[in-house]
């Protein structure tokens, strides 16, 4: 009861008891290092999927991963993104997806064959129906990302409902609630965009336990078409070898009497053994053999390099 000409202590500028322990058991990206892990995944998948769309490669690149309120993140993007919103039943919540402008943008001139030479667009209109549904097999495509990332600690599905170009109306659990953010941006035409999602913390407080382990960076499997080419290439490569019978040591005035005809006689027998090289480099010992007229070299063993300089430091 407040009693006669007294005042109750302002709470002004105070900060509110339940929002001081929503902060405090806010979950941060430092403490969740899979999930760089997952998204650097959801950012590779996403270059696969579209680059069999477009000449032109667009690359995806994991910008960020940080912590905000939801509805302070959408709003940052009214009417200046598209969302799509995706349940996901396993989590009992929702996911939002957003393009920025220029992302959308760069997507159309991307996937129907831009060449990046003229001007990108500045207008603020509003998106277009082809626009719209360029955004939403955008979002499929993003979905089926999002479930392959996840799916390293997880079994959950990524259902996209609707677009929405109202962020207000983009809901995805209470818009004064804490989510992790993360950013992507596209490269492609020279040009690029803001790719972000939101995800509730309270979808992902149950996976804590997994998304705290340290793990390293998924490699990625090489491409085995790339791989057969390369290797194509490299057996086709022209490369000159020849053949050491022998090597000996002169003097200059020795190669000075050196006269047309004379033979030079080596310490060799039709048992020595030739050294097959090739830039300087040994390669095999090999025996001399003679087919139809010609020399001919009979492979006998491949050149230990380590041996072969143990072997010549003993014999000095």
């Amino acid at each position: 009861m407040a009693i006669p000409g007294k005042t109750a202590p302002s709470r002004l500028g105070r900060p509110d008891l339940r929002e001081r322990l929503v902060e405090a058991s806010s979950l941060t990206p430092e403490q969740l290092p899979m999930l760089r892990v997952i998204f650097d995944r959801v950012g590779s998948q996403l270059t696969e999927r579209l680059r069999k769309l477009s000449s032109s490669l667009p690359h995806f690149t994991l910008n960020a991963i940080e912590t905000a309120r939801i509805g302070a993140t959408l709003d940052a993007h009214e009417l200046n993104a598209v969302a799509g919103v995706f349940h996901v039943p396993a989590w009992e919540n929702r996911v939002i997806c957003g393009f920025d402008r220029d992302f959308i943008y760069t997507m159309i001139e991307t996937l129907y064959g831009g060449d990046g030479s003229e001007r990108p667009l500045e207008d603020l209109r509003a998106f277009t129906n082809i626009e719209l549904q360029v955004c939403r097999f955008l979002f499929g495509e993003v979905g089926h990302a999002l479930q392959s990332g996840f799916g390293l600690v997880t079994n959950a599905r990524f259902a996209f409902e609707r677009v929405e170009t109202r962020m207000d109306f983009a809901g995805a659990g209470k818009r004064n609630g804490p989510a992790i953010v993360v950013r992507f941006i596209l490269q492609a035409l020279n040009r690029g965009g803001e790719m972000f999602v939101v995800i509730p913390q309270a979808a992902l407080t149950p996976l804590r336990h997994f998304l705290s382990r340290i793990a390293t960076r998924e490699e990625k499997a090489p491409d085995p078409a790339w791989v057969g080419r390369i290797k194509d290439e490299v057996e086709r490569t022209e490369v000159r070898v020849r053949a050491v019978v022998e090597s000996k040591e002169f003097t200059l005035g020795d190669i000075a009497k050196l006269r047309v005809g004379q033979v030079l006689k080596l310490p060799v027998t039709p048992q020595s053994r030739i050294k097959v090289e090739s830039n300087s480099q040994p390669l095999f010992w090999a025996f001399l053999g003679q087919s139809d007229g010609r020399h001919t070299l009979c492979i006998d063993e491949a050149i230990d390099q380590e041996r072969e300089f143990i072997n010549d430091v003993l014999a000095r």
